[in-house]
C-alpha cells in the first residue's frame, strides 16, 4: 500500500507533469460520470439490495398539511421538527432512499462554536437532537461519537481570536479549554506542534453517523403520525393563482400519484435547482465536487479529536483507528449536468485539486506521510454565493419553502435550522433571527443571474481558508 504523500505523487505524476496545484489559479468545470462502484465507506449498508422494489415504500395520501422533499439531513429533520410541534399529517419523499446524494457520504463533524450567536444555538440544538432527544424518544443510538474537537492557531492572530470564541462559549454553557502548545502534544501525542501558537479544545465536539441519524429522526417522526416515502421521485409542483393574484402551492406530482398540498420544502440539496425549477421558482446554489481520503489504520490515533486547521485549510476527522482527511478546495470542480440517476454514486478523485489538503495533513500529523490511502470519497455539494444556506418560503411562490444550499454543513446546522424551518412554516416565521439565511437577502436580480451564482460561489469557497472559524463537515 503507497504511503499518503508518496501515494498521491505517484497518481499525480501519472497523469501529467509534476505541477502544484497550489500554483492553478483556473478553475475547471466540466461534467463527470457517477463512479457506480468504489471502495467507500457507509458502500454496502447504504445501497439498495439487488432485487428490491422500484416504486414507494409506501401508498401515497391523496393530501398533506406539508410535503418534505429529499431524505438527506435537513429532510428528515424538517419532518421530525414539524411532527414534533403538532403538525402530524406531513410527508416526506425521497427519490431513491434516505441519505442519497450528498448526506450519505458526508463527514458528519459537528463543532459547537462560532462567531454568530444564532449558529452557535443552532448547533447546539443539533447536538441536543442527535445525543440525547432521539434517543430517548426512540431508544436508537444514533452513531454519535463525541471525541472532542481542536482548533489549529499557527498565529497569534488566529489564538486572539480562538479565545474570544472561547468567551462566547462561555454565555451558552459550552466547555473550551485554549491550550499551549505543550497542552496540545499531551492531548494529542502525533501533532506537530512546533509551529503552533495554541489551540482551541471543545470536548463535547463530535462526529454524527449520517445514516443512523436519518434513519431515527425519520422513525421518530413516523412514530407522531408523519409519513416517510423512499422510491419516490417528484415529477412536477401544481401552483395556481389565488383570486388576488398570488401564486401558491397546490400540489406534488409523482409518477405514482399526487398529493394536494398548500406547502412544500425544497430539501433537495444539490438537486433543489431542478426542483424549483418545476414551480418556477429561482434557487441560487451551485453544485461542486467535494472530497475527503480515508487512511489505513494509524497506531496510537484512537480516541483523538477531531482536528481543524483554517490555515492550511484541512480536517483530520477520526474514523475508528484511522483518520478521514478532507477540506475546501481552492480550485473546485463545478458538476455542470446534475443527474437525477445519481444516489449513491461517486466521482473518480482529482488528486490534482486534492494535493492542496496533503502537505497541510502532513505537517500537522507526521505520521501520515507513512500511512496507506485505504479509499477515496469524492461527491457533489452544493455551495451558495454567500457561503450560508438558503431557507425560508420563496417569494415567487407562496407556500413553496427552502431549505438547501448548506455548503457542507448540513449535518451539523440540520438539527437547529430544521427546528427553524419548521417554525417557520407553521407560524410563519422562525423563533430565531435568521435573515442571514433568508432566501429574500438576495434580490431576484441576482438569483437568476447563473453567472454572478457561479462565480460568487467559487469566490466565496476560496475564501474559506482565509476566514475564521468557518467549519466542514
Amino acid at each position: 500500500m503507497a504511503f499518503l504523500r508518496s501515494a498521491v505523487w505517484r497518481v499525480f505524476s501519472a497523469v501529467r507533469p509534476p505541477l502544484s496545484p497550489l500554483c492553478r489559479t483556473s478553475t475547471r468545470s466540466y461534467s463527470s460520470e457517477p463512479t457506480k462502484e468504489k471502495s467507500v465507506p457507509y458502500e454496502k449498508t447504504l445501497k439498495q439490495e439487488d432485487g428490491a422494489s422500484s416504486g414507494p415504500t409506501k401508498p401515497l395520501p391523496r393530501s398533506a398539511d406539508a410535503v418534505v422533499i429529499g431524505g438527506g439531513s435537513l429532510g428528515c429533520q424538517t419532518i421530525y421538527h414539524l411532527a414534533k410541534m403538532g403538525m402530524t399529517n406531513v410527508v416526506l419523499l425521497e427519490r431513491d432512499r434516505l441519505t442519497a446524494g450528498t448526506t450519505w457520504h458526508t463527514a458528519g463533524l459537528l463543532w459547537q462554536l462560532r462567531p454568530s450567536d444564532v449558529e452557535v444555538e443552532l448547533l447546539a440544538h443539533t447536538r441536543n437532537v442527535i445525543s440525547k432527544d432521539l434517543e430517548e424518544e426512540t431508544g436508537l443510538h444514533t452513531g454519535w461519537i463525541q471525541n472532542g474537537g481542536l482548533f489549529i492557531a499557527s498565529n497569534k492572530q488566529r489564538l486572539d481570536e480562538y479565545k474570544r470564541l472561547m468567551s462566547l462559549g462561555k454565555v451558552y454553557g459550552i466547555e473550551s479549554h485554549v491550550l499551549s502548545p505543550a497542552e496540545t502534544k499531551d492531548l494529542y501525542p502525533l501533532m506537530n506542534v512546533d509551529d503552533l501558537y495554541g489551540t482551541l479544545y471543545v470536548p463535547k465536539d463530535g462526529t454524527m453517523d449520517p445514516a443512523g441519524t436519518c434513519t431515527t429522526l425519520t422513525r421518530a417522526a413516523t412514530a407522531r403520525g408523519a409519513t416517510v416515502i423512499e422510491n419516490c421521485p417528484v415529477t412536477g409542483i401544481q401552483v395556481r393563482t389565488d383570486d388576488i393574484g398570488v401564486k401558491r402551492v397546490k400540489a406534488v406530482e409523482t409518477q405514482h400519484g399526487t398529493i394536494e398540498t398548500p406547502c412544500v420544502v425544497n430539501c433537495a440539496g444539490v438537486w433543489a435547482t431542478k426542483l424549483g425549477e418545476m414551480a418556477r421558482v429561482k434557487v441560487p446554489l451551485i453544485a461542486m465536487h467535494h472530497a475527503y481520503v480515508v487512511t489505513e489504520r494509524i497506531e496510537g490515533i484512537q480516541n483523538m479529536p477531531n482536528v481543524r486547521d483554517h490555515d492550511a485549510s484541512v480536517y483530520l476527522r477520526l474514523q475508528g483507528d484511522a483518520l478521514s482527511v478532507g477540506g475546501y478546495e481552492r480550485n473546485p470542480i463545478f458538476w455542470d449536468e446534475v443527474s437525477d440517476k445519481f444516489a449513491f454514486s461517486l466521482f473518480d478523485l482529482d488528486w490534482d485539486v486534492f494535493m492542496q489538503h496533503i502537505e497541510g495533513a502532513v505537517n500537522r500529523v507526521p505520521a501520515l506521510e507513512q500511512t496507506g490511502i485505504k479509499s477515496t470519497v469524492c461527491g457533489p455539494e452544493s455551495f451558495t454565493a454567500d457561503h450560508k444556506p438558503l431557507m425560508g418560503e420563496t417569494p415567487e411562490v407562496r407556500g413553496f419553502f427552502l431549505g438547501c444550499g448548506f455548503n457542507s454543513a448540513g449535518m451539523m446546522l440540520g438539527g437547529g435550522c430544521g427546528r427553524e424551518l419548521a417554525h417557520w412554516i407553521i407560524h410563519g416565521r422562525p423563533e430565531k433571527d435568521m435573515y442571514g439565511y433568508d432566501i429574500r437577502r438576495f434580490h431576484n436580480s441576482l438569483t437568476d443571474n447563473k453567472r454572478w451564482i457561479r462565480e460568487r460561489s467559487h469566490e466565496s469557497a476560496e475564501m474559506i481558508k482565509e476566514l475564521l472559524y468557518e467549519q466542514v463537515v
